[in-house]
């Protein structure tokens, strides 16, 4: 059997395509989105072809009219990209061609589909990679507010899943903040290489007609134009670029994920997820699952699949372009589509959890997180840190085997100890809020380090606005 899609390339062709060949050649059914790229930046072609006099102003005039045209009404629907066309590029062309007859056919002058795909690819991802910062900007946002509500709440910092010094959650908030202004930055940084312009590359070599890549580049927005033509039809780095920063956005919100859900245990009890960010058993009433966070931390995967499947298409690929590369736009949208979604639904589970401060409180106390503090004192009065971590240490050791914790010592229990501790404050000394505020120093956790952080915060998202 025999496809009855139209072909605009089958001239030298005797024999119809097998309908099983066009079926698995076809990437309409994922490039469609494309669309609106195709029509844009064939938009500008046709009217650079007119400018430098390639093809006539009034059939670039009645071009650019009807791929006007088109663009609305397939925006309201008036109009339907052919089902059985082979790709984005043949449907938009096809439509056009139906409405102003063979001079459409003009538009093609000076371009292939190859330098075509790669134009609108890089049109969409630069739309994509603004409105992922957006909503990377939004989380961070959230973080902020939630910061500055929990300024002073307290919680156990911990390493190795181990209670380990004390910490306010607006600082350990504020770690998350920071790992997606570094998000941010790659997106940014990975935009400026998306926005070069390949076409006018041709299918590899260039074109024997005298066209104003620059000018293209104007009318798109695009920074400048690529100087390879070999390269520009080839290239997927920016693909494998932004997809690897969207794999380290997804991997900071699997690490977040997996606090919130660990938080929201029985066990923990630091936050309570709303009722409508949470979802229930089918068997057991009492159920209040974490599902959010926990499908954020599976779809980590898939991006990081995604990634991996980009890396491989192309590792082995000789110059230029070739089918494989058809193969780029269904994980890299996968990525782009997911880290969107991932990012929107963190903004709103943030938005609907409240945290516990008093649970949190609780859990310090007699977790032997204030004993680098009883160390710290000593070197203050003079005792090498090694030392004192033993002393620290052994008195520790002794507070286990005998059932008491820190807040239980006295002066004289800490005097046993060391005679350093001579004249000392135990309650001072072991205090999670004294131990938290004592660590001023910049980046700290401190209450004045952690308000000044929150000023370089505010600072960071004034300037990823601009």
């Amino acid at each position: 059997m025999s496809s009855s899609a139209p072909k605009l390339w089958a001239g030298r062709f005797a024999l119809e395509t097998d309908a099983l060949v066009h079926q698995f050649n076809a990437s309409l059914s994922f490039d469609q989105r494309l669309w609106p790229y195709d029509i844009n930046g064939s938009i500008a072609h046709v009217k650079m072809l007119g400018e430098c006099g390639i093809i006539p102003v009034t059939d670039a005039d009645t071009i650019q009219t009807g791929l006007e045209a088109l663009r609305d009404d397939l925006e309201t629907g008036a109009a339907k990209l052919h089902p059985e066309a082979e790709d984005v590029h043949m449907a938009v062309e096809t439509l056009l061609t139906e409405r102003l007859g063979p001079v459409a056919g003009k538009l093609h002058t000076a371009r292939s589909r190859n330098d075509q795909v790669a134009t609108d690819l890089r049109l969409y991802v630069r739309d994509a990679i603004d409105g992922l910062r957006e909503r990377i900007g939004a989380v961070q946002d959230t973080l902020i507010a939630l910061s500055e509500t929990h300024l002073d709440t307290l919680l156990p910092g911990m390493t190795h899943l181990q209670h380990a010094q004390p910490v306010r959650l607006a600082h350990h908030l504020l770690a998350y903040f920071w790992m997606l202004a570094r998000d941010d930055e790659r997106l940014e940084q990975a935009r400026a290489r998306v926005n070069l312009l390949p076409l006018g590359a041709g299918a590899l070599a260039g074109t024997t007609f005298p066209i104003n890549r620059q000018r293209v580049a104007q009318l798109l927005g695009f920074d400048g134009v690529i100087e390879n033509s070999l390269d520009a039809v080839s290239d997927r780095d920016f693909a494998i670029e932004t997809v690897s920063a969207l794999a380290l956005t997804m991997m900071h919100l699997s690490r977040l994920s997996e606090e919130l859900i660990l938080w929201s245990s029985h066990e923990f009890g630091w936050v309570t997820m709303g009722d409508n960010v949470t979802t229930g058993s089918s068997i057991m009433p009492q159920k209040k699952n974490p599902d959010v966070a926990e499908l954020v931390r599976g779809k980590t995967g898939r991006v990081f699949g995604d990634l991996t499947a980009l890396l491989t298409l192309m590792k082995g690929l000789p110059l230029a372009y070739n089918k494989d590369m058809q193969e780029d736009k269904e994980s890299l949208f996968d990525a782009l589509d997911t880290a969107h979604l991932s990012l929107s639904v963190m903004n709103t589970l943030l938005q609907n959890t409240q945290f516990n401060a008093e649970r949190m409180a609780a859990a310090l106390h007699g977790d032997f997180s204030t004993a680098t503090d009883l160390a710290d004192a000593l070197v203050r009065r003079g005792l090498p840190f090694r030392q004192a971590h033993e002393v620290v240490g052994q008195l520790v050791g002794d507070c286990v085997r005998t059932g008491r914790v820190l807040e239980d010592l006295t002066l004289d229990d800490l005097e046993a100890t060391s005679g350093l501790f001579a004249d000392a404050d135990p309650a001072a000394l072991v205090s999670p809020r004294g131990s938290a505020d004592a660590r001023a120093a910049y980046g700290g956790t401190g209450r004045e380090a952690v308000t000044a952080q929150l000023d370089c915060a505010r600072l960071r998202r004034d300037h990823q606005k601009e």
